[in-house]
C-alpha cells in the first residue's frame, strides 16, 4: 500500500505512534530530545526526517514544505501524572507542549497547518493545576479554528496491559470526523472530563464536540500469553517467598487459592508504600486479571513492575523484562529496542499503545480525511 498520509511526529520517542498509523502513513519530520530513544527510532526507521534535539531549537523553517495530514505530540507527562510532584504545564517538562504549539500557531500563520492535530497524556491533565492546563490546550486549538474532542482510551482494550490516556484532538474546517451529541461511553468519558468540558469558556465550548467511535470491547490476549515462561532470570525461591511474604492477608490468600487450583496463571505487581495504623509498610501489591499494571518509566526500583507465575502448583516471580514491556506496548517482536535494560524500559513506559494509535487511525482520522477527498472527487 502507497504511504498516502503525511504526518509530524513530536516527541516522538521510539516511534510508537508511526508504527500505529502504519506503512500508508508517510513520516514529514520526527522530534524528539533523549539520545536512547532516538537511536531506538534510526535503528528502526532511519534517520532520514528525525530531528534530534529540543522541539524550543525548532524553527517554521526546519518544517516540511508541504502540509501534514496529521500532526502528533505526545509531549511529556512527568509534571502532570498523579504520580509525580504535579508542577502542571508551568513545569519545565510538561511545559514543553508550548514551543509545541508555537509550531502549530507558525504553520497555520503560513499555510501549512496540519489538517488533524492529535495530542496524547496521562488523565492526569485533567486535573492538573485545578483542570486550567486541559482548558489552556483545549482553548488554544478551538482559538486556532479547529473543531475539539477530547477522550481517555485505554490501552486494555487493545494489549493486556492497565493504560488509560487522555487523547484531544483537533480537526481543520471541512473534515467530518465521527461524532456524537453525548459522551459515548463512561470510561472513554469519565468525570472528571465532563467536568472540564463543561468548565470550558464559551468559545472553546462551542467548537467542542463529542467522539462517535468506541475501541472495541475485550482484547485477545492476557498477560499470561506475552511473558517469556522459560526466561533464564527467575528469582530464587527464597526471594520470591520474601516478596510473597510482602503481601496483604488478603492478597496472600487470593495467591494460595491459585495455586491449589493447578491453574496457569500470571499476576503483576509493584511495590508500594502503605501507611498501616501509623506505620509505614512496603507492599507488594499484586494483581491476576490477566492485565499488567500500567508501565512506568524506571525512575527507581519501585516503578519495576514484577511478575509472579502460577504453574504446576508453585509460584515463581521476577522483574518484568524489556521485551515483555515492548510486547505490553504493542511493539511488533522485531522492533530493535535499546540494549539497555534502562533505556528499553524507559522507552517503553514513556509511548504510546501501538494498537490505540491504529484504531485512532482506522476509525477517526481516516473516516476524517476520507470525507474531504470525497467532496472534491464530486
Amino acid at each position: 500500500m502507497s504511504a498516502n498520509r503525511t504526518f509530524l511526529e513530536f516527541f516522538a520517542g521510539g516511534g510508537m505512534a508511526r508504527l500505529g498509523l502504519g506503512a500508508h502513513w508517510r513520516c514529514l519530520l520526527a522530534n524528539d530530545l533523549d539520545p536512547h530513544k532516538c537511536a531506538a527510532y534510526a535503528a528502526n526507521f532511519g534517520r532520514g526526517h528525525l530531528w534530534q534535539g529540543d522541539i524550543a531549537a525548532l524553527t517554521l523553517a526546519d518544517m516540511p514544505a508541504a502540509p501534514a495530514d496529521l500532526t502528533w505530540g505526545s509531549f511529556p507527562c512527568q509534571d502532570l501524572s498523579l504520580a509525580g510532584a504535579r508542577g502542571g504545564m508551568s513545569a519545565a517538562r510538561s511545559g514543553a507542549f508550548f514551543p509545541f504549539w508555537r509550531l502549530i500557531e507558525q504553520l497555520n500563520a503560513d499555510g501549512r497547518g496540519p489538517k488533524i492535530i492529535a495530542i496524547e497524556n496521562v488523565v492526569g491533565l485533567l486535573t492538573s493545576n485545578d483542570g486550567r492546563d486541559f482548558e489552556a490546550v483545549i482553548e488554544r486549538i478551538a482559538a486556532a479554528g479547529y473543531a475539539v474532542t477530547a477522550c481517555v482510551i485505554d490501552a486494555k482494550a487493545f494489549t493486556p496491559q492497565s493504560r488509560p490516556r487522555l487523547f484531544i484532538l483537533g480537526f481543520a474546517p471541512g473534515l467530518n470526523p465521527p461524532m456524537t451529541d453525548s459522551p459515548p461511553t463512561d470510561e472513554m468519558a469519565p468525570p472528571s472530563l465532563t467536568a472540564g468540558v463543561e468548565n470550558l469558556p464559551s468559545a472553546a465550548r462551542a467548537r467542542f464536540f463529542w467522539l462517535g467511535a468506541t475501541p472495541p470491547r475485550g482484547r485477545n490476549i492476557r498477560l499470561a500469553d506475552i511473558i517469556d515462561w522459560d526466561a533464564p532470570d527467575w528469582h530464587a525461591p527464597e526471594q520470591t517467598a520474601r516478596l510473597v511474604a510482602m503481601m496483604s492477608a488478603h492478597q496472600k490468600q487470593r495467591l494460595d487459592t491459585l495455586i491449589a487450583s493447578g491453574a496457569r496463571r500470571v499476576g503483576a505487581a509493584f511495590r508500594r508504600t502503605r501507611s498501616e495504623n501509623g506505620v509505614s509498610v512496603q507492599r507488594v501489591e499484586a494483581r491476576f486479571d490477566g492485565l499488567a499494571g500500567c508501565l512506568r518509566t524506571p525512575a527507581g526500583g519501585s516503578s519495576r513492575q514484577l511478575i509472579f507465575a502460577i504453574e504446576n502448583e508453585k509460584v515463581r516471580s521476577r522483574l518484568l523484562s524489556p521485551r515483555e514491556a515492548a510486547r505490553l506496548m504493542g511493539l511488533p517482536e522485531d522492533y530493535i529496542l535499546p540494549a539497555n535494560a534502562t533505556a528499553a524500559l524507559k522507552l517503553a513506559g514513556d509511548g504510546v499503545a501501538v494498537p490505540v494509535v491504529g484504531w485512532l487511525s482506522e476509525a477517526v482520522f481516516e473516516p476524517a480525511l476520507s470525507s474531504v477527498r470525497a467532496r472534491k472527487a464530486a
